[in-house]
């Protein structure tokens, strides 16, 4: 097959993208394909001849990325590309056009809200991951978790908090601390605080609307964390997350050594199959496609389990929770790569 892998773009999560991306083209070379790997946002500015961005198994080429300890600058990188912000750079969509499949390496911004979907479902262009409104639906925290409250999935209460109307005192009233602040619509943590008394408020704030204007905010769940993927609608098994330090944040993801991650977890054959299960109807609600991700905190309060957020383009990288299911399911990373890639379909 000929395949495009596209990551990058202008997003919080632009390089945990891009190492994704990377080790999700080698697998796919390693497997015999045609692969094409390509920053969406940076596009193919410098080259004429499109077929020569497919690579194969016997080129030699291979790809790398080491993620930062920090976010990226995207205004550096819009910058450097003249002040260009259209989300998808010269020649990509032709590129798309000559594959068969596009494996989404994205992370955050139009890779996970939908928007890249629907592009590409209208060159029909088949691509791997959920469909535009899938992807739209998990990636908004408000809209998913009023979904999830429909069908009787436990999940956080929750506010939403506009810091140009909206005052602390509706905090103080409906949640109370500690409570946990994020961006309605970004993933890997980017942009989350945990608030342990009002004078972490201020700091909090600042740091949600760094990337949106409107923040989500939370009541503080205490328990262990989990992350269960969802693989052509059956459960994987599960994995706890156990940071060293802090909470499960982005230096915390996607530094090696920084988190312990056990799986298969802990966890009695009773609370695990009432995890997976849930795990399944967060996917089913939320009209997610052939794989996701989704978090949950095992409640040491009430012994329930409450749904942080599903993730519909999960990570690929070193680190990531998925590949590690799946290897403990008896997938190994580049049977999993494929195999996502060839049910890849066009989604409606």
């Amino acid at each position: 097959m000929k395949i495009v892998v596209l990551a990058g773009g202008i997003s919080p999560e632009r390089d945990v993208s891009l190492c994704s991306a990377s080790l999700i083209s080698n697998a796919l070379l390693s497997k015999g394909h045609e692969v094409a790997f390509v920053d969406v946002y940076t596009g193919l500015e410098d080259t004429t001849d499109l077929k020569s961005a497919f690579a194969t198994k016997e080129s030699g080429k291979t790809y790398s990325y080491k993620i930062p300890e920090t976010e990226p600058d995207l205004e550096a990188l819009i910058a450097s590309h003249g002040g260009r912000r259209e989300l998808i750079g010269p020649g990509v969509l032709d590129l798309c056009r000559m594959a068969d499949a596009v494996f989404i390496g994205c992370h955050g911004g139009m890779g996970e809200n939908g928007r890249l979907q629907a592009v590409l479902d209208c060159i029909d262009v088949p691509y791997t991951g959920s469909g535009y409104l899938g992807c739209a639906l998990a990636m908004d925290k408000h809209l998913s978790k009023t979904l999830l409250t429909h069908f009787n999935i436990p999940t956080a209460e929750w506010v939403l908090f506009d810091p140009s109307k909206d005052s602390i005192d509706t905090i103080r009233e409906k949640l109370g601390f500690p409570c946990v602040v994020k961006p309605i619509g970004c993933g890997s943590s980017c942009g989350v605080s945990i608030v342990h008394d009002e004078s972490e408020w201020n700091a909090a704030i600042d740091y949600s609307t760094k990337y949106e204007n409107v923040c989500l905010v939370e009541k503080m769940v205490h328990g262990r964390e989990f992350s269960i993927g969802v693989l052509d609608g059956e459960a994987l098994p599960i994995i706890e997350i156990r940071p060293k330090q802090g909470f499960y944040d982005y230096k915390n993801k996607y530094q090696a050594d920084a988190t312990e991650e056990i799986c298969p977890a802990p966890l009695s054959a009773e609370k695990t199959k009432e995890a997976q299960g849930l795990a399944v109807a967060v996917h089913r609600a939320l009209g997610l496609g052939n794989y996701s991700r989704v978090d949950f905190i095992l409640s040491e309060e009430d012994d329930k389990f409450y749904c942080l957020e599903a993730n519909n383009l999960p990570g690929m990288t070193p680190n990531s929770l998925i590949p590690q299911e799946a290897r403990a399911a008896g997938i190994e990373y580049e049977d999993l790569c494929e195999k996502l890639v060839l049910s890849a379909s066009k989604k409606v």
